[in-house]
């Protein structure tokens, strides 16, 4: 069988496995976030932090909510890795220090999981399963309960109440995210993912030398790590390490986990505001993108280019031969057009077309299908965007699930579009500006410069992704990628629970002969090309210095 053929058989196995779970699962979750019933587990956890799970909240509240409990996760985090050095099980690490302990802990908070550091070197066990393991779980279904709040605002009429911060939150983790990762942790332990608390033991003898590595609940951490479109890896090779990611069916096993969750969602909208097509039509424009990506980046990096090429069956500089071209591109296109950020594979020895079209999936705000909860809430603006320029063209007032696009709605949506690339092109710029941050650079021109790019695109859009060949450890990326984490993260939260609360306070809007439909596949594409233009022109000119030119002279 030719590597194409099992890279495109790879592809249909997986599209075929997310169709079999989109309707339950979809169902599944509408459910969690429309009962009122609550599990005397959660009872439990609502009175250890003194919440009232059936109390509403407008969206000041909620936003209140979501920032409270992650600037006190961020706290605990920072902290935890301080005093790494005195809590047991740290395998004889010491503390970390305080720019890369911020960084990490904005990291992990934010549902980014950029790590600049190397995580069998550095973190313990307490730390690893204690610390970084609990905001897989909870940043998680943060994001989830931000989505769910957004869908509450189309759903709902004449009221500001979204729900209850808390409940969601809980639901989120405990009813499906816990379930999930349980099975999927048995899955990864039977292809052979490590699961233990050993300490560090010497491997064999190389090149007249020990080698060293550690244990630790890796197929736990992994599953959530993949599920929860975290990324964060036990150690830092990530998913290309095969005590994370042992065979190629765990490879298309982590993929379904990345993108399983997402799309799903789209069932869970159409179910809780009462229009299935609308769910489907979502589905559609996600489902298009990420499958142009897919077979664009399977193309750029099958291309034959010489001798070396042909007799590796394509691109096969920085990946595993045990996945080969097709899983490694699968799976960087899955963790790119998400906020996953694992990888199991060097992006940085991609083609320069390749690394171009992985940088653009996150530069397009990761909506197809996009991150867990955040993908969903991305598109759903997009979706307002492209309803207010179908408006305009056709002079009618635009409108969106019987809900009116207005000023107020329209501003709210600009300001969340804008807020990630003036953080990534800032940042950037900045970068490039300054003499240190420049010597982080291992290649020099086009390349190097998407190497900065890569980082500041992946830290602002809470990919968390490397593109490898940056020195990423220092005091500057540390602290300005943490700055551009948390911003990128909690300022687009602000507008979208803002834009939640105005659809709700609305009184539904009856659908008449020049209501435009957003259930067909005209309004489909439509998104498809709102998204291209709008967010994929943003970063064209800064493409065109790093990639795009890269490519071009290959």
């Amino acid at each position: 069988m030719s590597p194409v053929t099992a890279g495109v058989l790879q592809l249909l196995a997986l599209i075929a496995a997310l169709a079999l779970v989109y309707r339950p699962l979809g169902d599944h979750m509408a459910k969690v976030y429309s009962s009122e019933k609550h599990y005397r587990p959660e009872k439990w956890i609502y009175k250890a932090i003194g919440a009232n799970p059936s109390a509403e909240m407008r969206w000041p509240a909620y936003l209140r909510a979501v920032l409270a409990f992650s600037a006190v996760s961020v706290l605990f985090l920072y902290l935890m890795q301080r005093v790494q050095g005195s809590l047991p099980g740290s395998l004889g690490f010491s503390s970390i220090d305080p720019d890369q302990a911020f960084n990490t802990a904005a990291s992990f908070v934010a549902n980014t999981n950029w790590q600049s550091y190397y995580g069998e070197q550095a973190m313990g066990h307490v730390v690893q399963t204690g610390g970084l393991a609990v905001q897989n779980f909870v940043s998680a279904a943060v994001g989830m309960a931000v989505a769910v709040a957004l869908v509450r605002g189309f759903a709902r009429s004449r009221t500001g109440e979204l729900g209850n911060f808390w409940s969601d939150l809980v639901r989120g983790a405990v009813r499906i995210l816990l379930p999930i990762s349980v099975i999927g942790a048995i899955v990864l332990v039977a292809c052979g993912a490590i699961q233990n608390f050993a300490g560090i033991h010497e491997v064999g003898q190389f090149l007249g030398g020990s080698q060293q590595w550690n244990g630790g609940a890796v197929a736990s951490q992994e599953v959530i790590k993949e599920l929860g479109t975290n990324g964060g890896g036990y150690f830092n090779a990530n998913s290309a390490h095969p005590f994370e990611n042992p065979t190629p069916f765990s490879n298309l096993f982590e993929i379904f986990l990345i993108l399983l969750i997402p799309f799903a969602l789209t069932r869970t909208f159409g179910r809780m505001v009462g229009n299935l097509r609308q769910g489907y039509a979502i589905l559609a424009t996600m489902g298009i993108i990420w499958i142009a990506f897919t077979a664009l980046m399977m193309w750029t990096e099958f291309a034959h280019h010489g001798p070396a090429f042909d007799v590796a069956g394509g691109a096969m500089e920085g990946k595993e031969t045990r996945f080969g071209v097709g899983g490694s591109s699968i799976f960087a296109v899955a963790t790119t057009l998400t906020s996953t950020g694992a990888v199991n594979s060097f992006h940085s020895s991609y083609t320069g077309l390749g690394g171009g079209i992985a940088m653009l999936g996150m530069q397009l705000g990761e909506i197809a299908p996009g991150g867990v909860g955040s993908g969903l809430y991305g598109m759903l603006i997009m979706a307002i965007i492209a309803v207010f320029i179908a408006g305009l063209m056709v002079g009618r007032t635009p409108e969106y699930l019987g809900k009116k696009i207005g000023t107020q709605q329209i501003k709210l949506a600009a300001c969340y579009i804008l807020i990630t690339p003036a953080l990534v092109l800032g940042f950037t710029a900045a970068a490039m500006a300054l003499d240190t941050p420049a010597n982080s650079m291992t290649n020099s021109g086009a390349h190097g410069f998407s190497e900065i790019l890569y980082a500041y695109t992946s830290g602002a859009n809470n990919n968390g992704s490397a593109f490898a060949g940056l020195n990423a450890d220092t005091q500057w990326f540390n602290s300005t990628i943490g700055i551009a984490m948390l911003l990128g993260r909690f300022l687009p939260m602000v507008f979208v629970l803002a834009l939640a609360g105005s659809l709700a306070e609305q009184k539904p809007v009856p659908e008449t002969a020049g209501t435009l439909r957003t259930d067909k596949p005209l309004y489909a594409g439509l998104l498809v090309g709102t998204i291209l233009i709008i967010t994929g022109l943003t970063y064209f000119p800064a493409l065109a210095l790093g990639p795009l030119a890269e490519g071009l002279a290959s």
